[in-house]
C-alpha cells in the first residue's frame, strides 16, 4: 500500500474516533433561491458543464440554491434567449453566438475560420480572455447579462447527405448550415448560405432543404440525429469553431448572497473538465458509429492548405474591416492569437 494511501487511512480513522462519523463536506448556508435557466435541445456533452454546476450548487447549499435547467425552448426560444435574460424572465440561459450576430458582435471573433483552438484546454483559455475583453463585456452589458462560462465548442465539422464534397469545388452551389466566420469561409467555397438553429437541421436535411450542416464534431452531429438522414461526414476539415455559453442576468446575480457567487464561481473550473471529459467521451461513442454508417471524407493537407488561402486570413481581415470602428476589431483577434500562443506553451 503507497505512503499516500496509508496517511489518508489513518486521516479518516481519526475523523472516525473523533467524531463517531465520516467526514462530508460542509454545507453552504443561505437562503431559498430557486433559478432557471433556458436552453435548447436535450440534454446532450453541450450542456454537461452547466449540468455539473447545477448539480452542484444544489448539493452544496443542501437544496437551498437550485438552478432548473429548462431544455427544448421551453423557456424561450435558442434565438430570444438574450432578450429574456435582459427582461429577467429568467436568470440564466445559454445561448450561441451566431444565431443573432447583431446582439454580439465582439463574440463573433471567436467564429473566425481557422483560428488555433483545436485544443480543448487552449480553447478554455483564450475564451476565458475573450469573455473578459471590454467590447465583450459591453455586448453583454446591453442585455443585462454576464457571460459566465463557455460551453467550449469543439472545432465544427460537416455532416450531409447527396454526393459527398471530395474536392473543394464540390462545395459550389451546397446549401449548408454555416455561421459567423465559418459561414464567411463556406461563402467563398461558392456554398449557399444558411444559420437554422441546430434543432431545425435534421428536418431540413431531410427534406433536402439544406444539404449538409456544420456541426461541433462529433457531439452535436449525434444529439441532433442528423446522422439517420446524412450519406457523409468531413473529419479533418476543421474550419473553425463558434461561442456558445452560458450568461446570468445581472441582477439575479447582484442579488446572490456572496456565499453563493463564490459557489459559483469556485464550481468553473471543475464545470470545465467535466465539459471537456464529456465530448472526449462522446467522440469514442461517435466516432464508429459514424464510420459504420457514413462515408468518410478525408482533405488531403494540400486541399487544406487551399482551403486556408482562400478562407482564413482574407476573412479575418474582412471581419476586421467590417468591424474597426464599431469595437476594437483587430485588438480582438490579436487577443486570441496570443492567449493561445501563451496557452499552448503551458
Amino acid at each position: 500500500m503507497k505512503v499516500k494511501t496509508l496517511v489518508g487511512v489513518a486521516t479518516m480513522a481519526g475523523a472516525l474516533l473523533t467524531t463517531g462519523m465520516p467526514v462530508q463536506a460542509q454545507t453552504i448556508d443561505g437562503p431559498s433561491v430557486s433559478w432557471n435557466l433556458s436552453t435548447w435541445g436535450t440534454k446532450r456533452a453541450f450542456t454537461a458543464g452547466v449540468e455539473y454546476v447545477a448539480a452542484q450548487v444544489s448539493e452544496k447549499t443542501g437544496g437551498k440554491f437550485n438552478i432548473k435547467i429548462h431544455y427544448g425552448e421551453a423557456l424561450s426560444k435558442a434565438r430570444e434567449n438574450f432578450d429574456g435574460i435582459k427582461i429577467g424572465a429568467f436568470q440564466a440561459a445559454m445561448y450561441c453566438n451566431f444565431y443573432h450576430p447583431g446582439k454580439n458582435p465582439a463574440s463573433m471573433v471567436l467564429t473566425m475560420p481557422f483560428l488555433p483552438l483545436g485544443d480543448l484546454e487552449v480553447s478554455m483559455h483564450v475564451r476565458e480572455a475573450v469573455m473578459a475583453h471590454p467590447a465583450y463585456v459591453k455586448d453583454m452589458d446591453n442585455w443585462n447579462a454576464m457571460t459566465y462560462m463557455s460551453a467550449l465548442l469543439p472545432q465544427y465539422e460537416f455532416m450531409g447527405r447527396g454526393k459527398p464534397p471530395q474536392n473543394l469545388e464540390d462545395w459550389k452551389g451546397l446549401r449548408v448550415r454555416a455561421g459567423g466566420g465559418l459561414g464567411t469561409a463556406m461563402g467563398k467555397l461558392g456554398a449557399t448560405l444558411t444559420t437554422v438553429p441546430a434543432p431545425e437541421v435534421y428536418t431540413g436535411v431531410e427534406r433536402g432543404t439544406m444539404d449538409a450542416a456544420s456541426f461541433p464534431y462529433t457531439y452535436s452531429h449525434a444529439s441532433y440525429k442528423l446522422p439517420e438522414v446524412s450519406d457523409w461526414f468531413t473529419s479533418n476539415m476543421s474550419p473553425g469553431t463558434t461561442e456558445c455559453g452560458t450568461v446570468f442576468n445581472k441582477d439575479a446575480y447582484a442579488k446572490l448572497p456572496d456565499q453563493y457567487k463564490k459557489l459559483l464561481m469556485d464550481l468553473k473550473a471543475p464545470a470545465y473538465k467535466v465539459q471537456i471529459k464529456a465530448y472526449h467521451d462522446i467522440d469514442e461513442k461517435n466516432l464508429p458509429a459514424f464510420r459504420a454508417k457514413l462515408k468518410e471524407v478525408v482533405y488531403t493537407d494540400a486541399q487544406l492548405d487551399e482551403l486556408r488561402k482562400i478562407a482564413a486570413k482574407p476573412v479575418w481581415d474582412e471581419w476586421v474591416a467590417a468591424n474597426k470602428d464599431k469595437f476594437d476589431a483587430q485588438g480582438l483577434l490579436d487577443l486570441v492569437m496570443a492567449e493561445a500562443k501563451k496557452a499552448a506553451k503551458k
